[in-house]
C-alpha cells in the first residue's frame, strides 16, 4: 500500500475534524479560567453538576501539569493535526521522520489523556468529570488509533508489504475500536461510582 498511490483522504478529513474539535474545547477551557480568575465566584458554563464540571480540574494540580493550564497545550498542539490533514488532502507527502515524530506526539497525546482520565476518576482531590475535557478525550483516542495503523500501512513502522496490507485492513475497524474504549470508559466511571456511593453510605452507617 504506497501513500504514493493512495491519499489517505479519510485519514486526512478525521484529523481535521478531531482539530477542530480539540481545539474548541481547549479554547472554551481556557475562556473558563479567564472567566474565574477575573470573578471566582462567577458560575462556570460547562458546570453541569457537582460530578460534571470544569472548575475542580482547571483548579487542581493536575490542571498545570507543566507549570501552566493543560488547556494551553491543546490551542497549541491541535494545529498539529488540523496542518497535517489538510496537507494531506492536498496531496502531500512527507518523509519517514515526520511521521515519527508526529506519531510520536500523538503517543503523547494519548498517553496523557489516559493519565487525565485517570485522575479525573481517582485521585482524591477530584473524582469529577469536565465535559470538555471528555470532548478532547473523544478525538485523541480515535486519532492515536488511526495516526498508529496509517502509519504503519504507510510504511513509517515497517516496510513489508503484508504488514502494511493487514493495517490497511485494519483501518475500517477504527470506529469499533473507539466504541470499545469509550465503552470500556463509562463502565470504569460507573464502578468509580458505585465506589463513591459505598464510601458515602458506609459514613452514614
Amino acid at each position: 500500500m504506497s501513500e504514493q498511490r493512495t491519499r489517505p483522504v479519510v485519514y486526512a478529513v478525521w484529523l481535521i475534524f478531531a482539530s477542530v474539535v480539540g481545539w474548541f474545547a481547549a479554547f472554551q477551557l481556557i475562556m473558563e479560567k479567564i472567566t474565574k480568575l477575573e470573578n471566582p465566584d462567577a458560575v462556570s458554563n460547562c458546570y453541569v453538576s457537582v460530578m460534571i464540571q470544569c472548575d475542580v480540574n482547571l483548579n487542581s494540580w493536575q490542571g498545570e501539569v507543566f507549570g501552566f493550564p493543560n488547556p494551553i497545550l491543546g490551542v497549541t498542539l491541535w494545529m498539529a493535526p488540523l496542518v497535517v490533514g489538510v496537507a494531506l488532502l492536498a496531496g502531500a507527502r512527507f518523509p519517514r521522520w515526520f511521521w515519527l515524530a508526529f506519531g510520536a506526539g500523538v503517543t503523547f497525546a494519548f498517553g496523557f489523556v489516559i493519565w487525565l482520565i485517570g485522575q479525573s476518576l481517582y485521585a482524591s482531590n477530584l473524582g469529577v468529570l469536565c465535559p470538555w475535557c471528555m470532548a478532547t478525550w473523544s478525538v485523541t483516542i480515535p486519532t492515536f488509533f488511526a495516526t498508529m495503523l496509517h502509519l504503519t500501512r504507510n510504511g513509517t513502522f515497517s516496510r513489508n508489504e503484508k504488514v502494511r496490507e493487514r493495517a490497511n485492513r485494519l483501518m475500517p475497524w477504527v470506529p469499533l475500536a473507539t466504541i470499545l474504549a469509550y465503552a470500556f470508559i463509562i463502565l470504569l466511571v460507573q464502578l468509580r461510582g458505585l465506589d463513591l456511593l459505598g464510601e458515602v453510605i458506609g459514613m452514614i452507617f
